[in-house]
């Protein structure tokens, strides 16, 4: 019992996997990306290693613009970059920052956002050891950061987590709910102890043992309702059950409790619980360690502003090619003060059976892949269609770098 305890972390975070995972990081240069090979200091004296990818007015390859000054097109660059959203990507579990690239390489090009891919303590060439305290304090860090730079500071800032990424992105949007303007949730789990039992079945009688708890079912009631989320989930992830995002999204819009019961008053959440995400601190969290007076103001979209679908076919720049959705709106909820507990619910057809293919609240959306695994949810149909259209909907995105017929 002792080596499980202590040693949970190897199993947690296989930063060595797949081999050469520490030694070898594939650079955004590789993929014809600028990028600034970015070292931060974390408060505990750890170096991380981050890609950060600025924007500018022409995208590699592009000679469009008329000669200038250097000193001229490096403030209007500049400029540019400021107005644009910056992506904060905290990836899963396994492997490095260079495997994400391509990720990096869509929101970059396809979207013209600004991109730093976090690379976590323990992880790639970041110094250190992994865990749950040490990637608080690492995306912390980068979040400061991007609040001091001179170019980025006055950005929207966006949380983009796949898997344990998802639960680094919600603790950080649950500390700092006036920094985080909205979060793309991929495939995260409730809790590390919710999330043995299946992940590592020889090890559930033991979960009470586990100390890296990443208790995401609390931490995602303590952001603020007004705070948009995108949540996507594959129905076929056999590492975290599809279960875990249908429970969080349930949570998330006040239909349960963090405990998986369903609410006794939809919508609403105790006094503490409202604190704590008006204050984005509690008491015991051993990386809140930034001035609450110093945050800016909030960002975060009003209800008017979040995408919502029509019954007929529209054209968005990525062709999703959906037929025969149906739309239906849960009116068994009644709508509480935050108005965002009534769901719209959109099918499809799949295999001639009819799936769920989102659904809606006014700050939240649900999108979920029928054939979507652990991996391979970010290559679905209608994936990156969904995260543009989200995106598009809280800082409008220049449409004349998108195809209908796109797919990369």
């Amino acid at each position: 019992l002792g080596l499980l305890y202590y040693g949970q972390c190897y199993l947690i975070y296989p930063a060595a996997f797949p081999s050469g995972s520490r030694t070898d990081v594939p650079t955004p240069a590789e993929h014809g990306l600028p990028y600034e090979d970015l070292t931060l200091d974390t408060p505990d004296g750890v170096k991380i290693k981050s890609y950060l990818l600025v924007q500018r007015r022409s995208l590699p390859g592009d000679n469009s613009l008329d000669k200038e000054t250097e000193e001229d097109g490096a403030e209007e660059d500049r400029k540019f970059a400021g107005t644009r959203p910056t992506i904060l990507m905290f990836h899963g579990n396994a492997g490095n920052i260079g495997h994400r690239v391509p990720l990096a390489r869509i929101f970059f090009i396809k979207m013209r956002c600004n991109v730093i891919l976090v690379s976590y303590r323990g992880y790639g060439q970041s110094e250190g050891s992994p865990s749950e305290q040490g990637f608080k304090l690492d995306s912390q860090t980068v979040l400061d950061f991007v609040r001091s730079d001179p170019v980025l500071k006055t950005t929207p800032i966006i949380c983009y987590g796949q898997s344990i990424g998802g639960a680094v992105s919600i603790s950080l949007a649950a500390r700092n709910p006036k920094e985080i303007h909205a979060l793309v949730l991929e495939n995260t789990f409730l809790s590390v102890p919710r999330l043995i039992p299946s992940a590592i079945p020889w090890l559930a009688p033991f979960s009470w043992l586990c100390h890296q708890k990443w208790d995401s079912a609390n931490d995602v009631l303590k952001i603020p309702r007004t705070i948009p989320i995108l949540f996507l989930s594959g129905v076929q992830d056999e590492i975290v059950p599809h279960e875990h995002m249908v429970t969080m999204w349930n949570i998330a819009i006040g239909k349960m409790n963090p405990d998986g019961s369903p609410s006794s008053s939809s919508g609403t959440r105790s006094d503490l619980q409202r604190k704590e995400g008006e204050e984005g601190v509690t008491k015991d969290d051993p990386a809140a360690m930034q001035d609450k007076g110093s945050r800016g103001p909030a960002t975060s979209a009003s209800p008017s502003s979040l995408p919502r679908k029509s019954t007929t076919t529209t054209t968005t720049p990525w062709n999703m090619q959906e037929a025969a959705i149906d739309k239906e709106l849960d009116t068994d909820l009644d709508s509480d003060t935050d108005g965002d507990t009534r769901e719209e619910v959109e099918y499809g057809i799949v295999n001639d059976q009819r799936v769920v293919v989102s659904k809606r609240t006014k700050y939240r959306i649900w999108r979920e892949f029928e054939k979507g695994t652990h991996n391979d949810t970010c290559v679905q149909p209608g994936y990156w269609a969904a995260i543009w259209e989200f995106i598009n909907s809280l800082v409008p995105l220049p449409a004349d770098h998108f195809t209908t017929s796109s797919s990369s």
